[in-house]
């Protein structure tokens, strides 16, 4: 029984993503299969976050090498900024989940997850392990091990403090206990239903010069491999397609040029058998590993030896054959993994296009989709269409004859079962801890993504070899400027809430109004709309009936949700009740050119505040950089926020605002920003307020960005309920127009700031002073900087506020509001106060 198990859930190891158009492989990539047809050999490479991986060696091991080569990322990234839109958390977690297998698109590879949450910058494995959980961690690193099998296990990093983060040292420490743990049958038993043990044969760190600057690679333990070879086959130098493969993530701007030329990477032995010429050494790669295989291997170098890319359908014969071999060998791993290699060469030698597109994107369980299916057999070889199954079951009886070139399609009309679970990525489908995902099915672990919503199977005679091959389902259509766009297929929920704003902060005792928009997924919608809200709030009206007649429709409902009297944080939620059912899920749609769309649904909810807050000035100007949500924040404590464009940016406009900020790394993500700096520096002089919120020190699209120097680090402090001490208690900035106590950093999330500057001209006065707890002896006083220039007030500060006023964090926005407002008159007797 458990080898049968194990059989059906190989399977997802060695795919890589859904929803995208058909593989049409060309002859390069076919000769290229086949060459790793005939390679039995797995290494594992490991690091903590998308876009640690060594997309070089990567590409060199899968392709050069021919080994099956996989990538295991601790996280998904979540805590990391986003250049390319607003997504922050989950969201940024799905979009580096699907940067990552583009990237293995491109370079070969095959991608892995734990459940290990990216909770933001960590400085030490100590910390690191305080919040992520240790055995859960290494229990996902030995079932990857366990499924996949490596020979060589490669880290990225070492497991000390060379590594630069604490993710990234616990990921090299995760890696040497799994080593051991993987063979060792009395840990993680309850996996071994469904896997062996397996012991890998050597472990190295990809030893890197910023920790080893002297590196020569004549060292002992230390391997060299040249991955800058050029592939005649490919056209291409490994590190040209590296290059390719790592700008892949566009979310952290890591856009990369191709190089050409020696490119030396060094392998440092940790465990294991140590290698003294190739990771490889000692291992059987060939077909002999396997009892029984070493024919299979005579047949597929036959194979190579006669292919012919203008005519490739005759080496037909040939994978038959060596089909037929592998699917009587005893070992159920290397013959699962071979099957599925050999089938998708039968499938490209052979021409064979497979589609199955439904009529609409998205579907509700228990309601009808029509999917059309599209087969079709370009070459001369005698192929039957003998069975069509969906979901695995409602088989359809064909027996269809595929001619050459002649198109074969077929429409059903398909139930979705109303057992059917709703296209959210799974790892988000229950509530976890800020160190973990919560995903109780053991098989969901490790993998990278959601199985397809629905999938087609058919059942194919080719020269008298039945071969089933199963498709995703997806949804194109034709656009006018984009041609052919194909997107998933999703199931979903009935209807959608999605609330106009992700916090609404209350200053006073006035009532705001909640904007909930519904979006329908099924024609004739009709329900109950209701706005459930934390104890002491009152909202009116109670409740909506709701009617949408058709499918995507939208319908939008106004609320008055009204404070209480105290101080008060909660959540609201947005609720639907149809036939007796609640449902209560947000839509974000993730769309962008580089990765499939993705359907987040969240709970619909939002954050609402009932704080002790005053505000001073009215109009501010802000510059958008990396993308945040704090022009949104703005509004909702009544400023009027003019989200500037680069035209927008005059003296005349400038002049109308109480404060300009800029967006997080305005200075690292906007071109222009030299062009209208001495305008931003010059309105400061002029009698203005100018925010500059936290910058990276690489990659400056200027380096005139203060009006006196000041110089970037890397300095900052992880530890969100860090003690922040209060430097200039008598500063304007601390009282007001609101009194500032320690009480104010109460409740911050992920981290207190980043990339602090550490040197500064005696202009500025530091308001703050913050460190983490092992950083006792060198506070971090360079958080919040003020500077008086001219008229003016010039304010650089790392702290996250980005972060925080999206969290409806309170004494953020106390302490945001009176930067905003230091260029403010204070009331007096005769002045009038610009809040009024």
């Amino acid at each position: 029984m458990k080898r049968s198990i194990l059989l059906a859930f190989t399977l997802f190891f060695i795919t890589t993503a859904y929803a995208q158009k058909p593989d049409k492989p060309d002859a390069a990539q076919v000769l290229l299969k086949l060459k790793k047809l005939n390679f039995l050999g797995n290494v594992l490479y490991m690091a903590a976050h998308p876009d640690d991986e060594n997309t070089r060696l990567i590409a060199y091991l899968s392709n050069e090498t021919f080994a099956n080569t996989g990538y295991l990322a601790l996280t998904r990234g979540d805590g990391g900024q986003n250049l390319i839109g607003p997504e922050i958390r989950e969201g940024l977690g799905v979009i580096r989940t699907q940067e990552l297998l583009a990237a293995r698109r491109i370079d070969g590879g095959k991608q892995f997850f734990s459940r290990a949450n990216d909770f933001g910058y960590s400085k030490t494995a100590t910390e690191t392990l305080e919040i992520w959980d240790e055995d859960q961690v290494l229990s996902d690193a030995v079932w990857v091990f366990r499924n996949f099998r490596p020979d060589v296990v490669i880290t990225r990093f070492p497991p000390d403090e060379r590594a630069g983060h604490g993710h990234h040292t616990t990921s090299a420490i995760i890696a040497e206990k799994a080593f051991k743990a993987a063979a060792d049958k009395s840990k993680y038993p309850d996996q071994l239903k469904y896997v062996d043990t397996w012991q890998t044969k050597r472990l190295y760190t990809n030893t890197g010069r910023w920790w080893n600057p002297n590196m020569t690679g004549e060292e002992e333990g230390v391997l060299t491999i040249d991955v800058g070879k050029y592939s005649p086959l490919l056209g291409k130098s490994y590190t040209e397609i590296a290059a390719i493969s790592r700008s892949q993530h566009k979310s952290q701007g890591f856009g990369s040029s191709g190089s050409r030329g020696e490119s030396k990477e060094f392998l440092e032995y940790i465990m294991g058998d140590e290698a003294k010429e190739d990771i490889f050494e000692g291992i059987d790669t060939s077909w002999k590993r396997v009892k029984g295989g070493e024919k299979i291997g005579e047949i597929i170098s036959g194979a190579i030896e006669k292919y012919n890319p203008a005519r490739p359908s005759e080496i037909l014969s040939d994978l038959i054959k060596a089909r037929k071999a592998i699917s009587k060998l005893n070992d159920p791993y290397w013959k699962q993994l071979k099957l599925k290699e050999v089938d998708y060469l039968i499938k490209a030698v052979t021409g064979l296009y497979i589609e199955a597109v439904a009529d609409d994107y998205a579907v509700t369980p228990g309601k009808e989709v029509k999917l059309s299916l599209e087969v079709i057999n370009r070459s001369p070889i005698d192929i039957t269409l003998e069975q069509i199954y969906y979901a695995a079951q409602n088989d359809t009886i064909v027996n269809a004859k595929l001619v050459e070139n002649k198109d074969f399609s077929f429409s059903h009309v398909y139930t979705i079962p109303n057992e059917a679970s709703y296209s959210q990525p799974y790892w988000l489908r229950e509530e976890g801890t800020l160190g973990m995902y919560k995903v109780e099915e053991q098989k969901l672990r490790g993998k990278p993504e959601n199985d397809p919503a629905l999938q087609v199977m058919v059942t194919l005679n080719i020269e008298g070899e039945k071969i089933n091959y199963t498709v995703p389902v997806v949804y194109k259509w034709n656009d006018p400027v984009g041609g052919e766009l194909y997107r998933p297929f999703a199931v979903t929920p009935p209807v959608f809430m999605n609330l106009n704003e992700g916090v609404y902060i209350f200053s006073g005792d006035e009532p705001k109004t909640v904007i909930v928009d519904v979006k329908s997924v099924e024609d004739k919608l009709s329900g109950k709309l209701k706005l459930n809200v934390p104890k002491g709030w009152k909202v009116n009206p109670e409740s909506y009936d709701l009617s949408i007649a058709k499918k995507w429709g939208e319908a939008h409902y106004k609320f008055e949700l009204l404070p209480p009297a105290e101080q008060s944080t909660g959540d609201v939620q947005a609720v639907v009740e149809i036939e007796g059912k609640a449902y209560s899920n947000s839509l974000t749609n993730i769309d962008y050119d580089h990765i499939p769309n993705q359907m987040l649904m969240m709970p619909a909810t939002a954050k609402v505040v009932k704080l002790d807050i005053k505000k001073r000035g009215q109009m501010v100007g802000y510059i958008q950089g990396a993308g945040d949500a704090i022009p949104a924040a703005l509004r909702e404590i009544g400023y009027e926020v003019w989200e500037l464009n680069e035209s927008d940016i005059t003296p005349a406009n400038l002049k109308k605002m109480d404060a300009v900020i800029l967006g997080v790394r305005a200075l690292n993500t906007n071109e222009r920003i030299s062009y209208y700096m001495n305008d931003l520096l010059e309105y400061a002089k002029n009698g203005g307020t100018l925010i500059v919120q936290y910058n990276n020190s690489y990659h400056l699209q200027t380096d005139h960005f203060a009006p006196y120097p000041l110089e970037l680090s890397r300095d900052r402090v992880t530890e969100e309920d860090a003690e922040v001490r209060i430097l200039k208690p008598d500063h304007q900035v601390m009282n007001y127009p609101n009194k500032i106590s320690s009480k104010d950093f109460d409740g911050w999330v992920q981290e207190r700031g980043l990339y602090f500057p550490n040197s500064w001209d005696s202009h500025y006065e530091a308001i703050l002073s913050s460190n983490d707890k092992e950083e006792k002896k060198s506070p971090k006083n360079g958080g919040l900087l003020i500077a008086p220039y001219g008229k003016g007030h010039y304010i650089y500060t790392g702290y996250s506020w980005f972060r925080e006023l999206p969290a409806g964090v309170p004494g953020a926005y106390r302490l945001f509001v009176n930067l905003v407002s230091l260029g403010s008159d204070k009331p007096s007797d005769n002045k009038v106060d610009k809040s009024n």
